[in-house]
């Protein structure tokens, strides 16, 4: 028998030889044949192969379809020079009506059975593992001399026809200050599963058990590692096993094809391409991904609305890049509950101010487009109030439906987290993220304070209790968007509110959200947010991560959604609406075309404009 030693540097045409004479002694094909492509192998009965190479396009993050054979043919010329796909794996599968009743050495025996079938090569993460070293990045299954973890998930592939099944994933633990460089090393290498499709927690692609994995063996992580996840070509088996072909083979997992095609790096070819890593929750562990050129769009979104025509000294208030992890972490939410409303004109009837109601909408509004769940919650006094706008919003053609409008009442001490899950279960929360826009937020004292010092606690429902409970419900993340210091959310900068804003150190907001974003004002943080989020999910490399590399890209919903932003002609007509009810600017109580004392015309539409 050889030993595994230097089977590593062997080309592949002798590694197959080797193979093909069963003089090996290891169980899989990790760190063979370094630096070359290795192959998924399914083998199925010429009547399915047209409609398994459609699933193949349909899912081609697990699927990457090096070659497909010609009817009966045993070589793969453009893989291989020499090759015999009966004898050239380690091992194989034999699958009877969706059943495995056996493992093979050899396909001879069945090469008549083969004469009706077609071979289909599908790109391995094998082939990849140089270039991670490369990188300077450990494989953790070469260092402990293991087949690499392989795990069903609860992610549905696209299907097509009779194929259908979840993503199988692999893992590799790598180091929490190396996963940007092994996303760098696998982003351009589509034929091997291309970029991570998750990094951080298994639970969140329903995987329950990183030591009990369905596929290959369990690695250890060292302290410090991080779960990072790539889409598999066992993906192609669990295909097969579900169609419940009379016969089908497919490659032993961990035992691929070797191919003679070099798995040469390739580099980005302009930086936009560029992925970044982001950690967007803690508690489960979540990162996402974004090209450089979103991001740097985003952080000039940022700078944009940061401007401060108030003068109120919100520029102490900023944090960098709030909006990108705000907005990340909103494009992965399934459900968005929103809340806004400050009643600072405590003499008028409505109290409200017209900054928050806008951005509010103009969030709300990009996420139907984006056909995520989202609903409204306000203060019970003010629901026919939020009820009217809504409905004007929709004839007005900036929502496409009316959104659940919300009261929140505390009724007991369990009142929070039974509005925020089902039957009160952090399991099942009803809602992934929380955003507040220019929502009065509860101070220190307990009490809420308008910009003048004046406590309106008496109009405010406690919506911060929400944002409370939300801090102890996993995979619940929130957003405080503000432009004073005194709004919900702004509790992360509390410190810098009572140190810099005037009358500080009673009105700040002691309530924190995970993210806060400071705007000159609070509707121009809105309609980042709504613009951030098209910028997100019209960026290729974060559309594919969203959609864990199966079925096809949402780019062609480009225009729907750019459809869905805000704009002039839209924002003014929400403004007249808003004035007709009563709704007054904040700063000046006018009734007139203008927010917190500055003119729509030439202010609020002008920002608009350089946001779009």
């Amino acid at each position: 028998m050889i030993l595994t030693g230097g089977l590593k540097s062997l080309l592949p045409h002798v590694l197959r030889r080797i193979i093909r004479c069963n003089r090996l002694s290891i169980s899989n094909t990790s760190g063979m044949a370094e630096g070359y492509k290795q192959a998924n192998v399914v083998i199925l009965h010429k009547s399915l192969a047209d409609d398994f190479e459609k699933f193949c396009h349909a899912n081609d993050g697990p699927l990457p379809l090096l070659y497909r054979s010609k009817l009966g043919d045993w070589k793969c010329p453009s893989l291989s020079t020499d090759s015999d796909i009966r004898t050239d794996c380690l091992q194989y599968r034999i699958y009877e009506h969706g059943a495995c009743t056996g493992s093979l050495k050899s396909l001879k025996e069945y090469s008549q059975q083969l004469k009706d079938m077609v071979t289909f090569y599908l790109g391995c993460s094998f082939s990849f593992e140089k270039a991670l070293q490369n990188a300077g990045i450990p494989v953790r299954n070469v260092e402990q001399k293991c087949n690499v973890s392989m795990y069903k998930t609860a992610v549905p592939c696209y299907s097509v026809s009779a194929f259908c099944c979840n993503l199988v994933v692999t893992m590799r633990p790598i180091p929490e200050s190396k996963l940007e460089a092994a996303l760098l090393a696998t982003n351009e290498l589509k034929e091997a599963h291309g970029a991570p499709i998750h990094m951080g927690d298994p639970g969140l692609l329903g995987i329950q058990d990183l030591s009990k994995p369905d596929y290959g063996d369990p690695v250890h992580l060292h302290p410090g590692d991080i779960p990072v996840f790539w889409a598999c070509g066992v993906t192609g088996v669990e295909a097969v096993i579900n169609c419940r072909a009379p016969l089908a083979f497919t490659h032993s997992p961990g035992c691929m094809f070797v191919t003679d095609l070099k798995n040469d790096n390739v580099t980005a070819r302009f930086s936009r391409e560029v992925p970044q890593v982001h950690c967007i929750s803690q508690d489960p562990l979540h990162y996402s991904i974004v090209s450089a050129e979103a991001a740097q769009k985003i952080r000039n979104l940022e700078t944009l609305i940061g401007i401060d025509p108030g003068e109120r000294g919100i520029i102490h208030l900023q944090r960098q890049d709030e909006l990108l992890k705000a907005c990340l972490a909103i494009s992965h939410a399934r459900s968005v509950l929103i809340t806004t409303g400050f009643p600072t004109h405590f003499t008028y009837e409505p109290p409200e101010e017209n900054d928050g109601p806008p951005g509010a909408l103009a969030i709300a509004a990009l996420l139907q487009a984006l056909e995520k769940e989202v609903a409204i919650v306000t203060d019970r006094r003010a629901m026919n109030l939020n009820k009217k706008i809504i409905e004007e919003a929709v004839q007005l053609g900036i929502l496409k439906r009316p959104v659940p409008l919300l009261s929140y009442q505390k009724e007991s001490a369990d009142s929070a987290l039974t509005f925020l899950c089902e039957n009160g279960n952090p399991g099942r929360p009803r809602f992934d993220h929380l955003v507040a826009i220019e929502r009065a937020g509860m101070a220190a004292d307990g009490n809420y304070y308008n910009a003048r010092k004046h406590n309106i606690k008496d109009l405010v429902d406690p919506i911060d209790e929400l944002f409370l409970a939300a801090r102890t419900i996993p995979g619940v993340t929130t957003t405080g968007v503000g432009d004073g210091g005194n709004e919900l959310g702004m509790g992360k900068v509390k410190d810098a509110v009572k140190k810099h804003i005037k009358n500080g150190d009673v009105i700040a907001c002691d309530v924190e959200a995970d993210y806060t974003i400071v705007a000159g004002v609070s509707n121009w943080g809105g309609y980042a947010i709504a613009c951030a989020l098209y910028i997100l999910n019209t960026c290729e490399i974060h559309d594919r991560y969203l959609r864990k590399a199966v079925g096809f890209p949402q780019l062609p919903k480009k225009m729907l959604w750019f459809s869905a932003l805000p704009s002039v002609t839209k924002e003014e007509k929400l403004l007249k609406t808003l004035v007709q009810h009563g709704v007054r600017s904040g700063k000046t109580a006018s009734l007139e075309m203008e927010v917190d004392g500055l003119p729509f015309y030439n202010t609020h539409s002008l920002m608009i404009e350089k946001l779009l």
